[in-house]
């Protein structure tokens, strides 16, 4: 295992993370990890643990690791769009080479809602955008 640790790890969760100190500092050179926070990425909210209060550079690292996991998740939200556009074109070419009847009659009503709502979403944004754009 490497000697250069990061000072703190951060536990993540589905709406942010656990965060905990490292420490290697001890007796059994053994890794140790306090936990010193609770964070929600949602809310941006920080919760300190054991009744401590965080510090300046605890506060700057949490900080940090937030905004840059904001763009994780935003890249992702964003990758998985483009997938989702994917997997729609490869679901029409599956309805026009390969699906029998018993299939499309199984997924066709449950297609056809869905895309019927994003289309309705699609269009009431595209709409907003250029009232938006035309007013400014």
């Amino acid at each position: 295992m490497s000697v250069d640790l990061p000072e703190f790890y951060f536990r993540v969760r589905e709406n942010g993370a656990f965060v905990f100190r490292v420490d290697t500092e001890n007796r059994q050179r053994r890794i140790e990890m306090q936990q010193i926070a609770v964070l929600n990425i949602k809310n941006g909210e920080i919760k300190p643990q054991g009744g401590r209060e965080l510090s300046d550079s605890e506060m700057k690292a949490i900080t940090e690791w937030m905004a840059e996991r904001r763009e994780t998740l935003a890249r992702r939200d964003m990758d998985d769009i483009f997938r989702a556009i994917d997997y729609l074109n490869f679901t029409a070419h599956w309805a026009q080479s390969k699906a029998t009847d018993d299939q499309l009659e199984d997924v066709t009503d449950d297609l056809l809602l869905a895309m019927h709502d994003l289309r309705t979403v699609l269009v009431r944004k595209k709409s907003e955008r250029l009232l938006k754009k035309a007013r400014d």
